[in-house]
């Protein structure tokens, strides 16, 4: 099936960096990079054009103004970029291992949408690894193991890795914790759902509310946890001055049946 990657980033080219030399060294090159960009500045797009020079996949750097946090509007004109059968959202600071593609696709499953999770590092270790160059997608086990006794990382649980089971659809109305930095979705469910819903401005819930869509219109949950996490660089918390105003919308959707957003990906077709 063909598949796309779409990276949401805003002015942290050390980040991207990281990420895309991750997607670089995936064990397949069977898939197409979308970097979807919030606004940055022209050092972004000059790195992309950098790494399109010698990345082994289709690269494209998909942009639009600087006017506040609009992730969601940003996803929606990388999605109306592509003709991809199945779709990979992440951030432009979560590092994927070398298997990460390859697992969200042999986990794909028709009317289902999956769900990932993610290691977090440490505000120190986060500098260690971008002043230096670390090359932590190439990592074992063991080295993860290492940096969480040292306390680098939150967690290790999320490296233990299972195989495909029943078990990974045992919450199939789960849309609690959900996050787009680790998910994916076959691209007819997206275009149902008319993507993500633009109303939402600033941080938080955007994702949330496509989930619940996607449920209303019986897509169901299926758990990548296990399989396919992503290593989240540290960063300063995003700006919450409107989540409570995200977080009324998103009781307006839980609380309807509606599928498609009323101001999504329908804008750039």
């Amino acid at each position: 099936m063909k598949t796309a990657v779409i990276l949401t980033t805003y002015n942290r080219p050390d980040a991207l960096r990281a990420v895309l030399d991750g997607y670089r060294a995936q064990d397949t090159h069977d898939f197409e990079l979308i970097v979807a960009d919030d606004g940055s500045t022209c050092e972004t797009a000059a790195l992309v054009a950098q790494y399109r020079r010698d990345m082994p996949v289709r690269l494209e750097h998909v942009w639009q103004e600087d006017r506040g946090f609009r992730a969601g509007a940003v996803r929606n004109r990388a999605l109306a970029r592509t003709s991809a059968d199945y779709v990979i959202f992440s951030d432009g600071d979560c590092v994927p291992p070398a298997f990460f593609v390859t697992r969200h696709r042999a986990l794909a499953e028709p009317q289902c949408f999956l769900a990932g999770n993610r290691v977090l590092l440490s505000e120190a270790f986060t500098a260690a690894v971008l002043d230096r160059g670390i090359p932590i997608h190439t990592w074992s086990t063991a080295r993860w193991l290492a940096a969480w006794l040292r306390r680098d990382v939150n967690r290790a649980l999320p490296l233990v890795r299972l195989p495909d089971g029943a078990f990974r659809k045992r919450a199939p109305k789960r849309w609690e914790g959900v996050k787009t930095c680790n998910f994916s979705a076959w691209r007819a469910d997206l275009l149902r759902a008319n993507g993500f819903d633009e109303r939402y401005a600033g941080w938080g819930l955007e994702d949330s509310d496509l989930v619940v869509r996607l449920l209303h219109a019986d897509v169901r949950h299926k758990s990548a946890r296990f399989a396919a996490p992503v290593f989240h660089l540290w960063h300063r918390e995003n700006d919450r001055s409107q989540l409570a105003e995200n977080r009324s919308r998103l009781e307006e959707i839980l609380a309807s049946d509606r599928v498609a957003a009323l101001e999504g990906l329908d804008r750039y077709s």
